[in-house]
């Protein structure tokens, strides 16, 4: 067992990046959810799934809101793997 194992700080510090990534997990599922009905939509109604425009103003959006400490290249590489994680997911179903 190492110092930082017993530590309660590093423990506790710890726990929360756990309870973190756990609700970064859901939140991904969740839009995995809500992307697959806007897919399905847009098909009934004969509309490219894929809009790089919405794509580009989404990106951007949330970068001018961003309060870091995530750069805003850091968002904009972090977004442009989530959009590609996505769409690969997306497109499996």
């Amino acid at each position: 067992m190492t110092k930082s194992d017993v530590d309660p700080t590093v423990r506790r510090l710890r726990d929360e990046i756990s309870e973190v990534d756990r609700a970064i997990v859901d939140a991904v599922n969740d839009r995995l959810q809500l992307v697959a009905r806007l897919r399905e939509h847009k098909a009934s109604l004969g509309i490219p799934f894929v809009d790089p425009d919405r794509e580009r103003e989404l990106v951007d959006d949330l970068v001018a809101a961003n309060r870091g400490p995530l750069s805003g290249e850091g968002l904009r590489r972090l977004f442009r793997e989530l959009l590609d994680l996505t769409k690969r997911e997306v497109s499996r179903g």
